[in-house]
């Protein structure tokens, strides 16, 4: 699967890894359905696949090359590189612009799984029942899924762990949001906003050599915290990506059906015109996270007012995302024409 690469296609592969890192962080949106579409789904899993025993081997006997070569390392390090620089960059941006145009943001988004729902099934061809009932299975998930109210907050070690294994769910399973999924299980300010300010203002402190932080024992806890939230989620990303090699293997039209499904059924959690709820204490005041903001708890989802002409810019932006789509697609089919002459 390691292929010689062109800049263009280096190039190509790490503005997917941006994209792909930029829907992760967002709530409600899947950095698999990035994968899914601009066409690199099933060598991302296969590419997963290889650290397993085999890999340990190579590695354990020094044999680097072979190593690098058998986990295809080249398109795994320019897909992680464009998502660490997406985290630093494109998230940010992100998260500035959701609180100046909430509604905005979200109509981008609900346009572009629109979208991608649309490339999707263009080409897919239902030749038997069982594909139908997959799509409606897959449907009636998501639709459960966008419905449910979070549970409380929970920092138990292993129960981190676990949140670790489910966030990467949105990375390997396409229209599964594992940041929406962190909210469900009461974790997702702990885990990508407590414990991240905590990293962030470690390593400031580190640079400047201010080591104080030791005997900060929360601060001491949530990077204790993180370190178990991202060894569960290594170990989430390689296991799931076996279970789902296998699954693409021996069920792969089945597969596509469900991943269409679940899609289609979880653009609930996307939809644009919705109001946030609060986490409320016992005496009536909002839960604030650690940089003393409201924690949303879930939303109230409504139906537009066509008179408001924000609903019209909002339909603006849903298809501005829809045409986001349809062109990283044009770009990606027309690099492989030109790859293949």
């Amino acid at each position: 699967m390691e292929a010689t690469r062109t800049f263009s296609d280096k190039l190509l592969l790490v503005v997917k890894g941006i994209a792909m890192g930029a829907a992760n962080k967002v709530p409600g949106v899947s950095g698999g359905v990035v994968a899914f579409v601009v066409g690199f789904y099933e060598e991302f899993i296969y590419s997963l696949q290889k650290f397993n025993y085999k890999a340990v081997l190579l590695l354990i006997n020094g044999r680097f090359k072979s190593f690098f070569q058998y986990i295809n390392s080249k398109f795994i390090s320019l897909l992680i590189l464009g998502m660490i620089i997406s985290y630093f960059s494109v998230s940010k941006l992100l998260d500035y612009l959701i609180v100046k145009f909430e509604l905005y943001v979200w109509a981008t988004f609900f346009g572009m799984i629109l979208g991608s729902i649309y490339y999707m099934s263009r080409d897919f061809k239902f030749r038997a029942s069982s594909q139908i009932l997959f799509v409606i299975i897959g449907a009636g998930f998501g639709i459960v899924i966008s419905f449910l109210e979070p549970a409380t907050q929970n920092d138990n070690l292993w129960f981190v762990f676990f949140c670790g294994i489910i966030s990467v769910s949105g990375m390997t399973l396409p229209g599964l949001s594992g940041s929406f999924l962190l909210i469900l299980m009461g974790n997702y300010v702990l885990l990508l906003v407590d414990a991240v300010n905590a990293l962030y203002d470690t390593i400031s402190d580190i640079l400047v050599w201010d080591l104080s932080f030791t005997e900060d024992d929360s601060r001491i806890r949530l990077i204790k915290i993180l370190g178990v939230f991202t060894a569960g989620s290594v170990f989430g990303l390689v296991s799931l990506s076996h279970i789902l090699g296998y699954v693409l293997k021996k069920f792969k039209t089945n597969t596509f059906a469900t991943i269409i499904g679940f899609i289609t059924g979880s653009l609930g959690v996307v939809w644009p015109w919705k109001e946030k709820v609060y986490d409320i204490d016992a005496t009536g005041q909002f839960v604030l996270d650690s940089n003393a903001k409201p924690i949303i708890k879930n939303y109230s989802r409504y139906l537009p007012e066509l008179s408001d002409y924000t609903t019209w810019m909002a339909a603006l932006f849903v298809v501005i995302g829809i045409l986001i789509v349809l062109y990283l697609v044009w770009l990606d089919n027309k690099n492989k024409k030109i790859e293949h002459g």
